[in-house]
Parts: C-alpha cells; structure tokens; sequence
C-alpha cells in the first residue's frame, strides 16, 4: 500500500491522535482506507456501496482539534438502516435498491460529530435475518480468516471489513448476537449495549421490540469504549433509557475490575452442544482469568429454554412481517413470496397466524425472564459463556435445504398455524445450533462483550461472552482491557493481511 503504510498498526483512538498532531492528514486516512477498499474487497464482499467522493471531501474540510476524539478517521456503516441523508439503506432486500435515505438516524449523527468519516456501506443479510452474511441481492462476504466461511452476521460485512484492515472500526447492529456472533469469527471486539443505551431515533423508539441494540465492531476495548462514550445517551422520544454511567467509559480502561467472581456456563444457552475446540476455548479462558486473580465458579443462568426460544422467534417474525409491509409501502406495490428471500417471507407467514393474545404473551416471558436473569448476579458478577458454540461455518452451510424450500413454499398455500410452528422450529433449530448464546441476553437486555480469546487448531477465531448486570457496561470494560493487557489479540492477523 503506498499511502500510509503505518496505518493498520493503530486502531481507531491512535489514528485520530496522528491527525490531531497533524502528524497525518484525514486526506492521507481517508486514501489510506480507499486503497485497502479496493484491494481487498473483491475477495471478500464486504463493502457494498462506496461513497469515496463524499469522504474525500469531508476528509478535505477537516482541521485538526476541530471535531470529536475520531477526527478524520475511517468508517463504515452497516447497510440495515443506520440512515445516512441521500445514502442507500437497502438492507440487502431487492426492493430497496433504489432507496435513499431521507434524514439522518441520531446514531449516524453521534458518529459524524465523534468526528468518523463515512466512507461507505457493508453487506448483511435480508433485513438482518440470519447469523451469517449471504444475501440473495449481493452474494456472501467472506471471512478474512478463511474466505471459505462466513464472517457472521447480521453485522458480517462491518466485521470482515474491521477484521480485513480496511478500516479500524464499523458500525455494527445487534438483535440476536449481530454484533458478538461477527466479532467472534473474524477474531474482534463486538459490545452489545444494554438496552435504550444508544439512540434508535428519530423514527423508531425501539428495534425489533428492544432486541436490537447498535454499536460497532472493533480491533481495540478502547474503540470499543470511547466511541460509547459519544454514542451513548437519550434522544427526544426515547421511550426508555440505560442508567447514566458513573465515569466515562474510556476512563474504566486502566481502572482496576478488582477480584470479580465470573459465573462461567458450559452448556448451549439455547440448544445443540459445544464444539470441542470451542470447549476447549472457554477452558483456556477460564484459566486465564483464575490467573489474574478472579474467582470462577460454574454458574447457569436461570431460564427456561423452550418458551424463550419460542418468543425469541415469534417476536423476530413479527417484526420481520412490519418490515415486509413497510418495505412493499415503499415499493407501491403488494408484498410477494418472489420480491424476498425464502427465510424471510416464511418469517412473515408465520408472523401472520399469531395471534395479539399470544404476542403479548411472549412479550410477557421477555419481560419475567429479564427479572430473573437479573436474579442471577446475586450471586456473579458476570457471566461468562462462549460467544458462539461452532467455529465459523463453510458458506452455504445454513442455506435452506431443498426440503426446507418446498415445506416453505407448500406453506404459501396451506398456512396452517400448527404447521407453521414446526416449521419454524425446523427453520431455527440447526441454526441456533452453531450460535445459541446469544439471543437470551437480547431478551433480557443486558450489555454482552465478545473478545477474541481464542483460536482453533485450524487457525479460525473463537470470541468469550462476558455478559453484566443491565447498565453495567463499565464492569465489562474494566475486565475487556485488562484482558486485552495480559493476552493483546490484535497481533493476531488473518492470512494474507500484513
């Protein structure tokens, strides 16, 4: 690369010190980032949409102090809402190619004025459906690690591009595991907030019921932290809000977590078995964590799984079905089977044959579980898991079958309730399998940090789930840096990327 070449030694807090000293150019950043864009891109599918002439020009009008602690430094949005004015938000559905964005979502605005420069948009699945990066509208991105399997998702195109070098952090989205699931496989840091603790305004109170969570993938806890930092806080018509935290949380990086007692669980949260190696992964850590002098214990949280998967699943169709709806409204046209992927219309059918009174039960179990879940830290003070129970599987792995296909299609003409219900079953069951360690802190709200603490003989990441009490973002901090001190990941590289 023949501008910058010191760039991928810093992570996102150390290249804006470069600029703020005026040791480098945002111009010299911005060049930095569109070079490795596209030299590295083709092979991986991740950037979907580039917006090279508007970041070059941004990048011309900055002056160094001028902005937040990000100044000049590169960035990319996930291409699933994260409105951008006059900018694409298609997530990957065929009838919102033309789309452009017709204001700016408040967390855009909080990245812009932390001082981010947008250089474009990355892959995810149709409408963020699935825990792997494979959309029908643009082909799947590939894992940096091994291009033969997927980098995650839904946040898959963010992760492979952070992990890739391209750019030091990418903004991420989370209502299942989004965030952790990609950061586990491409080997970064992915924080899902607590719930309410970044804006989701000025159109939307809550995502995905309070599922969804937004954030950032990034190679450093203190990316991580000090982009919370400027993210983090109420908006007007916010419906609800994450305490306000006692410090800043780039301020918890150097403070000492003291002697935690970590409540490790090694059974699949939400179905299936570990993974040996991933077994194995969670072994190691708990090792490393006795050995910086933590107390761990073996600690289930408390929870029942199969109603918690069932409203899992029945709030994600039910949300999946408004956006059928609202996507077809923007379209002008009626929604049909051949305008979205087969998950996704199969999601919207089974959506339709719920009824009120059954939604709003399941909404209750969201809201029982979250209580006692929370019950669970009266004796922890996190709860460790691994992020996902597979390594990265092969692209096409979670494709549906053929026979997955046709019960879906025969369920277009004969959309019986029951049968509905075992199809969606079926449909989730061998995918929670490789990720089922996630979901349950969506539900509950809690904040959840993946750190790449592991790899496989085979050389392919393995993310740790540490998971706090609601609110408490800065216990998950304090332990992520001092983690990072004692273990420092990001000399790891995937192949390939000098």
């Amino acid at each position: 690369m023949s501008s910058f070449a010191e760039y991928e030694s810093h992570d996102a807090v150390g290249l804006a010190r470069l600029v703020a000293t005026k040791e480098v150019s945002a111009s010299e950043l911005v060049e930095a980032a569109i070079e490795r864009v596209e030299a590295r891109n083709p092979g991986l599918n991740a950037v979907v949409h580039k917006s090279f002439a508007r970041a070059r020009a941004r990048a011309a009008a900055h002056r160094p102090g001028g902005e937040g602690p990000f100044g000049g430094v590169p960035f990319l949005l996930k291409d699933l809402r994260a409105y951008d004015e006059g900018q694409p938000s298609t997530g990957s559905s065929k009838l919102m190619a033309g789309f452009r964005a017709p204001f700016e979502n408040e967390l855009v605005r909080r990245f812009k004025a932390a001082g981010l420069i947008v250089l474009g948009r990355t892959n995810t699945p149709e409408l963020g459906i699935l825990g792997v990066t494979e959309p029908e509208m643009r082909g799947p991105t590939r894992n940096p690690w091994d291009r033969n399997r997927t980098p995650g998702g839904s946040s898959g195109g963010s992760a492979a591009a952070v992990a890739a070098r391209m750019v030091p952090m990418a903004h991420a989205g989370d209502g299942g595991g989004s965030i952790r699931i990609p950061a586990s496989h491409c080997a970064l840091v992915g924080l899902k907030p607590s719930r309410g603790r970044n804006p989701m305004g000025p159109e939307l109170g809550e995502g995905w019921t309070g599922l969804v969570c937004e954030h950032v993938v990034t190679r450093s806890v203190r990316d991580c932290a000090t982009l919370l930092d400027c993210t983090q806080g109420i908006d007007p018509g916010s419906p609800y809000a994450a305490p306000e935290p006692a410090q800043p949380f780039a301020r918890e990086l150097g403070a000492d977590p003291g002697r935690m007692r970590i409540g490790y669980c090694r059974e699949a949260l939400f179905g299936g078995e570990l993974d040996p190696e991933v077994e194995a992964g969670l072994t190691r850590t708990v090792e490393k964590l006795r050995a910086l002098g933590h107390e761990l214990v073996e600690h289930r949280p408390a929870f029942d799984r199969q109603p918690s998967v069932r409203a899992y699943l029945t709030i994600v169709a039910a949300n999946v079905a408004r956006s059928v709806e609202d996507i077809a409204r923007y379209a002008e046209c009626r929604p049909r089977a051949a305008d979205f992927e087969e998950t996704t219309w199969l999601l919207k059918l089974i959506a339709e044959k719920v009824s009120a009174s059954d939604y709003q039960g399941h909404l209750d179990h969201m809201r029982s579980l979250s209580r006692s879940v929370a019950r669970s830290y009266e004796t922890v003070d996190l709860i460790l898991t691994p992020t996902v129970a597979k390594p990265p599987v092969a692209i096409g792995e979670f494709a549906m079958t053929l026979a997955e296909k046709a019960q879906a299609r025969a369920l277009r003409t004969a959309p019986l309730r029951a049968l509905m219900m075992v199809a969606l079953d079926a449909m989730a069951g061998r995918r929670l399998q490789a990720t089922p360690n996630t979901m349950l802190f969506n539900l509950t709200g809690q904040p959840a940090i993946s750190l790449p603490l592991h790899w496989t003989r085979a050389g392919l990441p393995i993310g740790m789930q540490f998971v706090a009490r609601y609110g408490d973002e800065a216990g998950l901090i304090r332990l992520a840096a001092q983690l990072e001190r004692a273990h420092p990941w990001d000399e790891e590289r995937p192949p390939g990327i000098p």
